[in-house]
């Protein structure tokens, strides 16, 4: 009997970590780092193939979706922002279940090329949505009914180019980045009323960016667009936030700064830190960026990652490489590689514990969405509707091209064995039948 059981054991763990990815609630899933545990994800797909529905979500948006439950749910808003709104989608069929004007604003020009006025990623749980549109406001929403429980719209500051930063829910609080050309800021709220529980200002004094600090003058070099992560660290919860031009390690029971990673060639930094092995993996950002690999720990140390040298304790750079570091895409970690594509469609894997680069390909086009994974494949979504579909290996393999009629903003989603894709018009549902 017991050795039975010991036979049953991978099985049990297997369909535990399938089951765990029936939701995606978040920007980059379950686990934040876009990596799927289903094993039978599609890999070929066209308009007419393996297309389970395909619903058009009105005015623009670069949020990606999230799911829990049977529902699937976007944000979008009009060109001008006045006009913020969050979509239900049943999750079988693709119905529009609740279209909801959320927030109408005044909102500043943005240049459009560049970002839409719906880009943060919500955030879901059982019978609650989270929704922001940065400084235009921030919403707990009631999933079945469509009831706004609470919202906030005094959390202010000037995004510049437009809102990008995610929320993330953990342990009952929402964390949101407010990284913007006038103000700077970490902001922890209860989830279950909206009420603050603290707020950090950056502590980089961000004053001698630009000509007398103007914001107008160097508005691009104190904006960032990037999602927290957290981490525990010697039982401590690391949220793990990054600004522009630093990386911060936060206590994120009260907003204390842990540590801090300084890069002040690089500055708009977009992506969500991945976690493992110990380190927190980050693209810098814009300019002149590079990947950097973190072992984060306490006592209140700050590093300067062009330094040659860091502390000789508390925080340091396990490795740090120029070459072929995102600015848009967040990095992608399955097993013990490291997966970067670079915004002008050239992947790149590391080593991920020594920063040793393993190969680096041309897969062709301008990528914006981050990558989805699994434990053997990698799906890279271009702006332009291509989706090239590659091999997570030590060895470079292109193992599927394939196109829909627009292109990709947003990361994808996945749940059970489907893709969910929300095009620059659609959201589908990508799956094979059986």
């Amino acid at each position: 009997m017991k050795t039975r059981l010991l036979s049953l054991l991978p099985l049990l763990v297997a369909t535990s970590l399938v089951a765990a990815d029936k939701n995606w609630p978040e920007f980059r899933g379950p686990r934040g780092d876009g990596v799927s545990t289903a094993s039978r994800l599609p890999l070929r797909w066209s308009e007419t193939e393996h297309v389970a529905w395909k619903t058009a979500i009105h005015d623009k948006g670069w949020s990606s979706p999230v799911i829990w439950g049977d529902q699937v749910w976007v944000t979008t808003a009009t060109e001008d922002g006045r006009r913020l709104y969050a979509l239900c989608l049943d999750r079988d069929s693709g119905k529009v279940i609740h279209d909801l004007l959320v927030f109408e604003a005044e909102q500043p020009d943005l240049w459009k090329r560049y970002n839409s006025y719906a880009s943060p990623t919500p955030v879901i749980d059982k019978g609650r949505i989270y929704v922001t549109f940065g400084e235009a406001g921030t919403a707990c929403l009631d999933t079945r009914s469509g009831k706004k429980l609470w919202e906030r719209r005094d959390l202010k500051c000037n995004h510049f180019r437009g809102a990008g930063s995610s929320p993330i829910l953990h342990q009952g609080t929402l964390y949101l980045n407010f990284d913007g050309a006038d103000r700077q800021f970490v902001v922890a709220l209860d989830a279950k009323t909206g009420a603050t529980r603290w707020q950090k200002d950056r502590s980089i004094d961000h004053k001698d960016l630009g000509p007398n600090g103007k914001p107008e003058a160097d508005g691009d070099l104190r904006k960032a667009f990037a999602t927290c992560a957290v981490t525990t660290v010697g039982g401590v919860p690391h949220l793990v936030t990054q600004g522009a031009k630093a990386v911060y390690g936060l206590d994120a029971r009260d907003g204390r700064e842990l540590w801090r990673v300084e890069e002040r060639t690089s500055h708009s930094a977009g992506t969500r830190p991945v976690l493992g092995h110990g380190l927190v993996f980050v693209p810098s950002g814009w300019s002149q960026g590079q990947t950097l690999a973190i072992r984060p720990s306490g006592g209140g140390s700050i590093l300067d990652a062009n330094a040659e040298a860091g502390p000789a304790q508390g925080v340091q750079l396990a490795w740090k490489s120029k070459r072929g570091t995102p600015k848009k895409p967040s990095l992608t970690l399955v097993g013990d590689l490291l997966f970067g594509i670079e915004d002008g469609g050239v992947a790149n894997c590391w080593e991920a514990t020594t920063g040793k680069l393993v190969w680096s390909e041309r897969l062709g086009g301008n990528y914006s969405a981050s990558p989805l994974a699994t434990r053997d494949r990698l799906y890279c979504f271009s702006e332009s509707g291509a989706t090239v579909v590659i091999a997570a290996d030590r060895t470079f393999r292109r193992l599927a091209d394939n196109t829909l009629e627009s292109g990709c903003m947003a990361s994808p989603a996945a749940a059970g064995e489907a893709i969910w894709v929300r095009t620059k018009s659609h959201l589908y549902r990508l799956e094979e039948r059986r």
